[in-house]
């Protein structure tokens, strides 16, 4: 019938080890009924990329670790995500189950709720040879590792000399994990729907080695100088590799973009002040 609205198709991710994950799915299933095609649940299977092709969004229920981890195959296939928090913080996951059912006609209707986030291209290099290949979400970083000496990194920005880096490690990220590992290692936080890079050091054995804000555009290489036997590099605290000073990492944005509907009811910012306290006022007293 001309003009009948069809039926959104969506795919969910949750881990199936989070109980309140499996409740949560099981609650939107009920709902969905009559409002949308489910293509797939991968809480309970594989990620089939071919189905991801198909749908218009994709729904995460559980934390950021949830969305990270389908995020990789959610920009390939352009489905932006819906993350609904059942874990501890969740930045992500900016909806809660209620929030999910009350505003679902706006989030599958409303596109500029859709925004898109660049995201990293790491390829790990041995010799001239690639050895590793992936794309980040949050960030690129190499940590010290056993026997925890502080560890030497040269780093280069367009194959010019930036800095050198000795340290317990660096953090290149991007502006959606800058409220991840780079704000814990004292990064700056940027707003999420930005194009740039975060160059962190972790721990520099310098007081004038401060964090920096680069052009996306620049191809950021990072040459072990000297490391340790547990030296490894990790991308979004989920996939690692070993470093080895005979290896070269080369980071850079994707051309691919990763797109998470926003929450209309807050902000990054009002989510940074109810999650972390954020720009908390001092606790003055009434005399």
């Amino acid at each position: 019938m001309a003009g009948k609205k069809t039926k959104p198709k969506i795919v969910i991710f949750g881990d199936p080890e989070r109980k309140q994950a499996v409740k949560a799915v099981k609650r939107f299933l009920k709902f969905a009924e009559g409002k949308a095609e489910i293509m797939g649940n991968f809480c309970n299977e594989g990620t089939c990329v071919n189905i991801l092709g198909q749908a218009d969004f994709a729904i995460a229920f559980g934390g950021d670790g949830t969305i990270l981890a389908a995020a990789r195959d959610l920009s390939k296939a352009s489905v932006p995500v819906v993350g609904v928090n059942v874990g501890k913080l969740g930045f992500l996951a900016e909806f809660k189950e209620d929030e999910l059912e009350e505003l679902f006609g706006q989030i599958v209707e409303d596109e500029s709720l859709i925004e898109k986030r660049m995201i990293l291209d790491c390829v790990i290099e041995n010799n001239g040879k690639k050895v590793f290949h992936s794309i980040a979400i949050n960030e690129v970083a190499v940590n010290s590792g056993p026997p925890y000496k502080m560890i030497d990194l040269h780093i280069k920005a367009d194959e010019k000399t930036l800095a050198n880096c000795i340290s317990d490690g660096l953090i290149v990220s991007t502006p959606t994990g800058s409220t991840a590992y780079n704000l814990s290692a004292g990064g700056p936080i940027l707003a999420s729907n930005l194009s740039a890079i975060v160059i962190t050091p972790i721990c520099p054995h310098s007081l004038s080695f401060r964090p920096i804000v680069m052009s996306s555009q620049k191809k950021v290489s990072i040459e072990p100088r000297r490391v340790n036997a547990g030296t490894t590099i990790t991308l979004d605290g989920q996939l690692s590799h070993n470093l080895t000073c005979q290896d070269s990492v080369i980071v850079q944005k994707h051309n691919d973009v990763f797109r998470v509907i926003n929450n209309p009811r807050r902000t990054q910012w009002d989510t940074l002040a109810s999650k972390l306290n954020w720009a908390g006022i001092p606790k003055y007293s009434n005399v």
